[in-house]
């Protein structure tokens, strides 16, 4: 069957008493989050969720976030998983850009989804005290709906450096190929425990954690909100054997002062994604942990992983390894044509991981995969052994955290501040994050004379309000005049802030 909710229901069947999901003391099994899903499933239906229609879930990493994605898809449903982090404005756009009328929100972020599914005409319902009963109340709908490969699962907003964020439309068959491939990568099976403090919203952990976990039968003890203590406390409390994380989580790991405190002996792999990890990290992480750490590549738009250091494989530190089974990767000038090993070009990718396209956007689609080669935006190069490297990333795009940043829409949020005539987001470096977000603005002239320290601390507060908490700008500087070339287009490469 292709639909991915059949790894759940399979895995159910061959090992129903194995703990799927932990969370502290609790746990689920393998039966149980199939029986919960199976009533999501129910509970949909009863609510005229058919075929192919959209139903949004926020949540953070909890147990019964995976019960509702594996029930909107079992019951034929797509899942447009959003960050609990987004502000109102921004769950109006992604609810009524994806016509998702129908919501699943945790009870700690229902405020603002509620305001923004007012806005957008969707109906929310709360993943709080009252769930379970919801939930009970439920007639079970344990057949899993058929679907066709390339029917679409899962809508997944990535930000663009161009406008609004856009849906990558990943299919069932993208979803469960590249779990496979996560599940033979790390080399897990039933009875193993992964550690789950990648947020299941985004497609690192959703693929390479949950999705690959139920598929093996493994267990995944989740941290819904990342602390370095609380994760050696997990790792030690029920022997993690794999460790998926992103550069910063290493590095807090690291800097935990007593870390060698803690029984960490289970761990055997960790895997790190999302952000270029510093090869001192890695040594580092690999000698106090005596664990191997592997790093990759991939995107919300590849389902998302094509390439990697392999355990049986050449290991490169600092690159991003190999393209992985069933990818293909090139380095392309930008004519479309592959470059010479060595050269640095844009880096492409080929395969059944790669998306469907951007939902409804024809245009970005055809830019994005104008010739069955989608263009990551990357600049990379590869070398004789066929490992390839990043060299730099897209043009604007701030990383922090793992998580992507485009200037643009902070910008947007900018100019509505009634003081703001200029403004441009840059990156500035930064030992934790990676990088750092900083707003470079100019005054209008009736707001010019004003005390720039306090304005600059109302224009940072005005947009930590209006977009989710990774993007908001940790400085504001002001300045006189950006920078211009000869059309009147602001140079970010002229922008200078200090410590960059």
């Amino acid at each position: 069957m292709t639909n991915l909710a059949s790894i759940l229901a399979e895995s159910a069947a061959a090992h129903p008493e194995a703990v799927a999901i932990k969370l502290d003391d609790v746990e689920v099994s393998y039966a149980a989050l199939n029986d919960l899903s199976a009533r999501v499933a129910g509970l949909l239906r009863g609510r005229g969720v058919r075929a192919r229609d959209r139903v949004a879930l926020v949540s953070p990493n909890l147990p019964q976030m995976p019960a509702v994605y594996y029930g909107i898809l079992r019951a034929g449903g797509v899942v447009v998983p959003l960050n609990p982090l987004l502000k109102a404005r921004e769950v109006a756009y992604h609810l009524s850009n994806a016509g998702a009328r129908l919501v699943f929100a945790w009870e700690g972020v229902a405020g603002e989804v509620e305001a923004g599914a007012a806005e957008a005409g969707a109906e929310v319902i709360r993943i709080d005290g009252g769930f379970q009963e919801l939930l009970a109340g439920a007639d079970p709908l344990f057949e899993v709906a058929a679907a066709e490969p390339n029917d679409t699962a899962v809508i997944l907003y990535t930000s663009g450096t161009t406008g609004r964020p856009k849906g990558a439309e990943l299919t069932h068959e993208n979803l469960l190929a590249n779990a496979t491939v996560s599940r033979d990568l790390f080399d897990f099976g039933v009875g193993e425990v992964l550690f789950g403090g990648l947020p299941f919203f985004h497609i690192f952990g959703q693929t390479c954690a949950l999705n690959a976990a139920i598929l093996a039968g493994a267990t995944v003890t989740l941290l819904p909100r990342f602390d370095p203590v609380r994760a050696l406390e997990i790792i030690e409390r029920d022997r993690v054997g794999i460790f998926l994380g992103v550069p910063t989580m290493y590095i807090a790991l690291l800097r935990v002062p007593d870390r060698h405190k803690y029984d960490t002996s289970s761990l055997r792999l960790a895997a790190s994604g999302g952000a270029a990890l510093p090869l001192e990290v890695l040594r580092e992480f690999e000698s106090t942990f005596d664990a191997t750490m592997l790093e990759g590549y991939g995107l919300s738009e590849t389902s998302p992983v094509v390439c990697f250091n392999q355990r049986d494989g050449i290991r490169k530190p600092g690159s991003i390894g190999t393209a992985v089974r069933g990818a293909e990767l090139k380095v392309v000038d930008e004519t479309g044509q592959e470059v010479e090993p060595g050269n640095v070009g844009e880096l492409a990718v080929r395969g059944g991981y790669v998306m469907k396209g951007y939902w409804n956007n024809p245009e970005a689609t055809a830019a994005a995969i104008p010739d069955g080669w989608f263009r990551t935006g990357d600049l990379a190069r590869m070398d004789d052994d066929k490992v390839f490297f990043i060299v730099d990333r897209k043009k604007d795009m701030i990383l922090r955290g793992g998580y992507n940043v485009y200037p643009r829409e902070v910008e947007e949020v900018l100019y509505e501040h009634p003081a703001v005539a200029e403004a441009a987001v840059v990156g500035r470096p930064d030992e934790l994050n990676g990088e750092e977000i900083v707003a470079v603005v100019a005054l209008k002239p009736e707001a010019a004379g004003g005390d720039k320290d306090a304005l600059a601390g109302e224009i940072q507060q005005f947009v930590k309000d209006r977009i989710a908490a990774y993007k908001y700008p940790r400085s504001v500087l002001i300045v006189d005049a950006l920078p211009k070339g000869p059309t009147g287009k602001i140079l970010k490469r002229e922008i200078t802030v200090p410590g960059a």
